[in-house]
Protein backbone atom coordinates (compact mmCIF):
# COMPACT_ATOMS: atom_id res chain seq x y z
CA UNK A 1 0.00 0.00 0.00
CA UNK A 2 0.99 3.56 -0.84
CA UNK A 3 2.28 6.01 1.61
CA UNK A 4 0.88 9.60 1.16
CA UNK A 5 4.24 10.66 -0.02
CA UNK A 6 3.96 8.15 -3.12
CA UNK A 7 0.26 9.28 -3.52
CA UNK A 8 1.39 13.26 -4.11
CA UNK A 9 4.12 12.23 -6.26
CA UNK A 10 1.89 10.11 -8.64
CA UNK A 11 -0.82 12.92 -8.75
CA UNK A 12 2.10 15.67 -9.16
CA UNK A 13 3.39 13.77 -12.44
CA UNK A 14 6.99 13.13 -10.34
CA UNK A 15 8.75 10.36 -10.25
CA UNK A 16 10.59 8.20 -7.94
CA UNK A 17 14.48 9.55 -7.03
CA UNK A 18 13.61 13.04 -8.47
CA UNK A 19 12.67 16.01 -5.70
CA UNK A 20 10.58 18.71 -6.44
CA UNK A 21 13.56 21.46 -5.94
CA UNK A 22 15.57 19.05 -8.61
CA UNK A 23 12.54 19.22 -10.54
CA UNK A 24 12.36 22.96 -10.40
CA UNK A 25 15.75 24.13 -10.76
CA UNK A 26 15.67 21.76 -14.01
CA UNK A 27 12.95 23.74 -14.93
CA UNK A 28 14.07 27.14 -14.50
CA UNK A 29 17.09 25.79 -16.27
CA UNK A 30 15.02 25.16 -19.53
CA UNK A 31 13.54 28.34 -19.01
CA UNK A 32 16.88 30.34 -19.21
CA UNK A 33 18.25 28.58 -22.45
CA UNK A 34 14.91 29.21 -23.84
CA UNK A 35 14.75 32.99 -22.78
CA UNK A 36 18.41 33.17 -24.48
CA UNK A 37 17.73 31.53 -27.53
CA UNK A 38 14.43 34.03 -27.89
CA UNK A 39 16.55 37.39 -27.44
CA UNK A 40 19.05 36.21 -29.63
CA UNK A 41 16.74 34.92 -32.38
CA UNK A 42 14.83 38.60 -31.60
CA UNK A 43 17.83 40.36 -32.02
CA UNK A 44 18.57 38.78 -35.17
CA UNK A 45 15.34 39.51 -36.59
CA UNK A 46 15.29 43.19 -35.57
CA UNK A 47 18.55 43.51 -37.29
CA UNK A 48 17.26 41.38 -40.65
CA UNK A 49 14.89 44.24 -40.96
CA UNK A 50 16.87 46.76 -41.29
CA UNK A 51 18.76 46.01 -43.96
CA UNK A 52 19.03 47.65 -47.02
CA UNK A 53 19.78 47.26 -50.38
CA UNK A 54 23.06 48.87 -51.05
CA UNK A 55 22.97 49.67 -54.31
CA UNK A 56 19.19 50.94 -56.20
CA UNK A 57 19.08 52.47 -59.87
CA UNK A 58 16.69 54.01 -62.21
CA UNK A 59 15.44 52.55 -65.10
CA UNK A 60 13.53 53.91 -68.04
CA UNK A 61 10.90 51.32 -69.76
CA UNK A 62 8.52 51.72 -72.57
CA UNK A 63 5.52 49.80 -71.34
CA UNK A 64 2.43 49.43 -73.63
CA UNK A 65 3.62 52.63 -75.08
CA UNK A 66 4.48 54.56 -71.91
CA UNK A 67 7.77 56.09 -71.23
CA UNK A 68 8.04 54.86 -67.31
CA UNK A 69 10.89 55.78 -65.13
CA UNK A 70 11.59 53.70 -61.94
CA UNK A 71 14.26 53.49 -59.70
CA UNK A 72 14.38 49.35 -58.27
CA UNK A 73 16.85 47.06 -57.05
CA UNK A 74 19.11 45.28 -59.60
CA UNK A 75 17.33 41.79 -58.35
CA UNK A 76 13.88 42.91 -59.35
CA UNK A 77 12.58 40.52 -61.98
CA UNK A 78 10.13 42.60 -64.71
CA UNK A 79 7.70 40.17 -63.43
CA UNK A 80 8.13 41.43 -59.81
CA UNK A 81 8.26 45.04 -61.68
CA UNK A 82 5.53 45.42 -63.83
CA UNK A 83 2.64 43.56 -60.82
CA UNK A 84 3.98 45.17 -57.73
CA UNK A 85 5.32 48.14 -58.92
CA UNK A 86 3.23 49.30 -61.59
CA UNK A 87 -0.24 47.16 -61.07
CA UNK A 88 0.12 45.34 -64.30
CA UNK A 89 -1.88 42.17 -63.16
CA UNK A 90 -2.41 40.64 -65.88
CA UNK A 91 0.98 39.06 -66.15
CA UNK A 92 1.24 36.10 -64.17
CA UNK A 93 3.10 34.83 -61.75
CA UNK A 94 3.44 31.10 -62.39
CA UNK A 95 6.44 28.67 -61.82
CA UNK A 96 8.91 31.83 -61.37
CA UNK A 97 11.57 29.58 -63.49
CA UNK A 98 10.87 30.23 -67.13
CA UNK A 99 9.04 26.59 -67.59
CA UNK A 100 5.30 27.82 -67.83
CA UNK A 101 5.02 30.41 -69.60
CA UNK A 102 2.11 32.08 -67.64
CA UNK A 103 4.42 35.42 -67.26
CA UNK A 104 5.09 36.02 -71.16
CA UNK A 105 5.25 40.11 -72.03
CA UNK A 106 6.87 41.36 -75.69
CA UNK A 107 10.07 42.67 -75.29
CA UNK A 108 10.86 44.75 -78.67
CA UNK A 109 8.35 42.24 -80.34
CA UNK A 110 9.49 39.28 -78.83
CA UNK A 111 7.85 37.00 -76.01
CA UNK A 112 9.92 36.33 -73.15
CA UNK A 113 9.60 35.29 -69.63
CA UNK A 114 8.88 38.21 -67.65
CA UNK A 115 10.29 36.16 -64.56
CA UNK A 116 13.49 35.64 -66.16
CA UNK A 117 14.60 39.10 -67.55
CA UNK A 118 15.89 41.50 -64.64
CA UNK A 119 14.02 45.02 -65.17
CA UNK A 120 17.46 46.95 -65.47
CA UNK A 121 17.60 44.21 -68.40
CA UNK A 122 14.86 45.86 -69.97
CA UNK A 123 16.29 49.32 -69.98
CA UNK A 124 15.13 51.32 -72.68
CA UNK A 125 13.11 48.49 -74.45
CA UNK A 126 9.67 48.60 -75.79
CA UNK A 127 7.14 45.98 -73.63
CA UNK A 128 3.86 44.89 -74.01
CA UNK A 129 1.77 43.35 -71.56
CA UNK A 130 -1.90 41.95 -71.64
CA UNK A 131 -3.49 45.33 -70.56
CA UNK A 132 -1.58 47.01 -73.91
CA UNK A 133 -3.44 44.85 -76.28
CA UNK A 134 -7.06 46.48 -75.73
CA UNK A 135 -8.41 49.38 -77.66
CA UNK A 136 -10.16 51.35 -74.85
CA UNK A 137 -12.77 48.66 -73.96
CA UNK A 138 -12.44 46.75 -76.99
CA UNK A 139 -10.38 42.96 -76.84
CA UNK A 140 -7.81 43.22 -79.51
CA UNK A 141 -7.55 40.23 -82.04
CA UNK A 142 -5.83 37.53 -80.07
CA UNK A 143 -8.30 38.27 -76.31
CA UNK A 144 -11.28 38.76 -79.08
CA UNK A 145 -10.21 35.39 -80.48
CA UNK A 146 -9.46 33.54 -77.15
CA UNK A 147 -12.87 33.86 -76.33
CA UNK A 148 -14.52 32.87 -79.62
CA UNK A 149 -13.06 29.76 -79.29
CA UNK A 150 -13.12 28.95 -75.81
CA UNK A 151 -9.65 28.83 -75.66
CA UNK A 152 -9.20 28.93 -71.93
CA UNK A 153 -10.65 26.90 -68.91
CA UNK A 154 -9.12 28.17 -65.62
CA UNK A 155 -7.98 31.09 -67.59
CA UNK A 156 -4.72 30.98 -65.03
CA UNK A 157 -2.33 30.66 -68.41
CA UNK A 158 -4.00 32.63 -70.89
CA UNK A 159 -2.45 35.66 -70.25
CA UNK A 160 0.57 34.08 -71.69
CA UNK A 161 -1.23 32.26 -73.94
CA UNK A 162 -1.87 35.48 -75.59
CA UNK A 163 1.39 37.39 -75.29
CA UNK A 164 3.13 34.55 -77.39
CA UNK A 165 0.46 33.98 -79.99
CA UNK A 166 0.39 37.63 -80.46
CA UNK A 167 4.23 37.51 -80.49
CA UNK A 168 4.26 34.71 -83.11
CA UNK A 169 1.22 36.86 -85.01
CA UNK A 170 3.66 40.17 -85.55
CA UNK A 171 6.07 37.93 -86.68
CA UNK A 172 4.47 35.76 -89.50
CA UNK A 173 0.88 36.77 -89.92
CA UNK A 174 -0.19 33.56 -91.56
CA UNK A 175 1.35 30.67 -89.42
CA UNK A 176 0.13 26.70 -90.11
CA UNK A 177 -0.75 24.47 -87.97
CA UNK A 178 2.94 23.13 -86.84
CA UNK A 179 4.28 27.02 -87.10
CA UNK A 180 1.87 27.71 -84.28
CA UNK A 181 2.87 25.07 -82.42
CA UNK A 182 6.52 25.33 -82.38
CA UNK A 183 5.73 29.33 -81.10
CA UNK A 184 2.89 28.17 -78.47
CA UNK A 185 5.48 25.33 -76.94
CA UNK A 186 6.61 27.76 -74.33
CA UNK A 187 3.44 27.76 -72.90
CA UNK A 188 1.61 25.37 -70.73
CA UNK A 189 -1.42 24.49 -70.18
CA UNK A 190 -2.45 22.20 -67.63
CA UNK A 191 -6.05 21.98 -68.46
CA UNK A 192 -4.73 20.85 -72.03
CA UNK A 193 -6.73 23.32 -74.01
CA UNK A 194 -4.27 23.04 -76.88
CA UNK A 195 -6.59 22.17 -79.41
CA UNK A 196 -8.63 25.40 -79.04
CA UNK A 197 -5.90 27.88 -78.43
CA UNK A 198 -4.52 26.62 -81.99
CA UNK A 199 -7.62 27.18 -83.44
CA UNK A 200 -7.83 30.97 -81.78
CA UNK A 201 -4.33 31.75 -82.99
CA UNK A 202 -5.21 30.98 -86.36
CA UNK A 203 -8.81 32.51 -86.02
CA UNK A 204 -6.65 35.58 -84.42
CA UNK A 205 -4.37 35.55 -87.66
CA UNK A 206 -7.80 36.10 -89.69
CA UNK A 207 -9.21 38.84 -87.56
CA UNK A 208 -5.77 40.84 -87.96
CA UNK A 209 -5.83 40.13 -91.71
CA UNK A 210 -9.30 41.58 -91.46
CA UNK A 211 -8.34 44.45 -89.33
CA UNK A 212 -5.72 45.35 -91.68
CA UNK A 213 -3.45 44.63 -88.66
CA UNK A 214 -4.65 45.44 -85.64
CA UNK A 215 -3.60 44.28 -82.81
Amino acid sequence: MKNDHEHDETKTGFVRGVTRRKFLKTMGSGAAIAAASDALTGRATAEAEIVKPEVIVRVNLIINGLRRSLVVEPRWSLLYVLREQLGLTGTKVGCERGECGACTVLIDEVPRYACLTLAVEAQETRIVTLEGLLHGERLGAVQQAFVEHDAFQCGYCTPGQIMSAEGVLRSNPAPNTAEIGRAMSGNLCRCGAYAHIYKAVGRAAELKGIKGGVS
